[in-house]
């Protein structure tokens, strides 16, 4: 707890000086929201009373009253001002800092999360703590200020009655630390429920077209629907755990509730003689005016817990580590690629490559072969240094891709994964992502050379089109454009990760002739899993287990008798009862 307090104190740093003005403010705010009723209080001594200068009390109890509310007003207006500035300066800070980090965290920080997780930190856990700072903070403040001025005022009038009036408040703050404590172990889980159907619907929504051309929207819905049903049960177990003592608590803390205990004590004081009618007025009005600031702190208390666990996601992220860059870049000398004695493991655990030796001649094509999970995906990211290796090294060029600058690096390797990513611009700007500078013309060029000119044409508003607004996208023409994007780019290094996986039938023929002609005279990693695809490459590398098990041509594997071997012939078995 601790901890997670420190985390959220580093966070609101830069606009601390401001929320403890406007806890000042709203202090004083609400000091004058509780004058009013102590001014119609002695408002009611003074009526009641035989004094000789009656009406000139009577008047100045309600001018109190009257620049109290004035005062008050200004006041809290000037506290949630202050704050919503403050959060908005707070949010463009934050949210500032995690696109930054966000920028320069690998690509595989990204693989390794899914992106309801990084949606649930930029967006969600930063709106966590905006409540916290435009409301909570200030309505913690009245919370404390609100009963700590109406007790002292309450004391003042008679100790005894206070007693009396606080019981009922004393009872429903042990019941609400009851509720606190139940709920408390278990916002953990809350958060990680949440997470799950963030990453659900994320995944839902971003491969909606995939499963609509393989028929398998009723199974991607299932998966959302699951972890929806699972959120429900969970929420529902977690509202009951605390619905005794909760219901409990809200009962005792009612206004009716605190009016009866007031009207009932004081009853017995008037005909005991130890309090007058007249006193019993103040209890009346700001008794019942105690129970709405205890609820506001058990809502507010709950809210800060939300804001501690967001920081601490948020901190997270914002230490995750970042890639290094050489403070002496290099500058490669030619295409070739080479992976010297590469091992490469997530997190310092799982090893998932193990001592891979390998060369790519350059203008060659390398064809990444093997098993799911055998490690082709890890391995074709190591060359534009999505991730890095654990021990080893693989170069470009003789030289050590962590020595290379970003820039350099990127202007060498071009990559198409299987999985195309369109940003919510224009088909032209999708397409000059590689070269933001290229005019139309080239553009052009690129997506007919991708064969995907006819089809943007064909578009409401043609290249100018804006993705997901004015279109959507097919599996095919999507991997077309990020081919064409991969064109302009014009790198003599190419990395294909199964580039037409996702490919409609109709667009198959169309995406290998683009990628035929991405790949021409250019140094090629390529994973395939139709072999078809790879029986020209001009070496075949066969992993399983995270090592290669073989490396050849097609010809020579597959005389070699071995696994490659085995898979082809399997390969071949399937294509006839097919038909492919």
């Amino acid at each position: 707890m601790a901890q997670s307090e420190s985390v959220l104190g580093a966070l609101l740093e830069p606009i601390r000086w401001r929320v403890r003005a406007a806890m000042l403010a709203q202090g004083l705010g609400a000091i004058a929201g509780v004058l009013p009723f102590i001014a119609i209080a002695e408002l009611g001594r003074v009526l009641v009373g035989t004094g000789p200068d009656r009406a000139h009390d009577a008047w100045r109890w309600v001018l109190v009253a009257v620049v109290a509310l004035l005062v008050r007003t200004i006041l809290l207006l000037t506290a949630g001002g202050i704050t919503h500035f403050a959060d908005n300066e707070l949010q463009l800070h934050i949210r500032r800092r995690l696109v930054q980090r966000l920028r320069e965290v690998p690509l595989a920080w990204f693989s390794d999360r899914n992106s309801g997780t990084v949606k649930k930190v930029v967006t969600d856990d930063v709106e966590a703590m905006h409540h916290l700072v435009a409301h909570s903070m200030l309505e913690l403040t009245s919370a404390v200020v609100v009963p700590v001025t109406s007790l002292a005022y309450l004391v003042w009038v008679d100790w005894r009655m206070t007693l009396v009036t606080i019981a009922p408040l004393v009872v429903g703050l042990g019941l609400y630390t009851i509720t606190m404590a139940a709920m408390g172990p278990r916002m953990g889980e809350y958060d990680q429920a949440m997470t799950e159907i963030n990453s659900r619907a994320v995944e839902f929504v971003q491969g909606i077209g995939v499963v609509k051309i393989f028929g398998q929207t009723r199974r991607a819905h299932a998966r959302y629907a699951r972890a929806a049903d699972d959120f429900a049960a969970f929420f529902t177990a977690w509202v009951r755990s605390t619905l005794n003592s909760k219901t409990a608590a809200e009962v005792v803390l009612s206004p009716v509730a605190v009016l009866a205990a007031v009207l009932g004590g004081g009853a017995i004081f008037v005909t005991q003689g130890w309090l007058t009618a007249v006193d019993l007025l103040p209890y009346a009005l700001l008794g019942v005016g105690l129970t709405a600031p205890v609820l506001a702190l058990f809502y507010a208390s709950y809210e800060l817990r939300l804001a501690k666990s967001a920081a601490q996601r948020v901190s997270e992220t914002l230490a995750a580590e970042v890639l290094p860059v050489a403070a002496n870049p290099l500058v490669p000398q030619g295409n070739d690629i080479e992976f010297d004695g590469v091992h490469c493991s997530y997190d310092g655990d799982t090893e998932v490559l193990a001592g891979i030796d390998l060369e790519l001649a350059e203008g060659t094509v390398t064809a990444l072969v093997g098993p799911s999970g055998a490690g082709k995906s890890t391995l074709a990211t190591l060359v534009p240094r999505f991730r890095d290796v654990s021990a080893g090294a693989v170069t470009v060029g003789g030289v050590d891709v962590r020595e290379i600058a970003p820039s350099e690096l990127y202007r060498r390797v071009a990559f198409v994964f299987q999985d195309v990513r369109l940003t919510r611009d224009t088909i032209a700007a999708n397409i000059a992502m590689a070269r933001p500078e290229a005019d139309h013309e080239e553009i052009e060029a690129v997506a007919k050379a991708a064969g995907v000119h006819e089809e943007i044409e064909a578009l409401p508003r043609g290249y100018d089109s804006i993705y997901g607004v004015d279109v959507q996208l097919s599996g095919g023409q999507a991997q077309r454009v990020s081919i064409a994007r991969a064109l302009l780019a014009d790198t003599p290094i190419i990395v294909l990760d199964e580039a037409a996986a996702y490919v409609d039938p109709e667009s198959e023929a169309v995406v290998q002739e683009a990628l035929s002609r991405l790949t021409a005279g250019k140094t090629v990693l390529m994973i395939a899993h139709r072999l078809s695809t790879v029986t020209g490459a001009d070496q075949i590398v066969v992993l399983d287990g995270g090592v290669i098990a073989e490396r050849g041509t097609h010809r020579e594997l597959v005389e070699a008798d071995g696994r490659y071997a085995r898979m082809w012939a399997a390969y071949e078995r399937t294509s006839e009862r097919t038909g492919a």
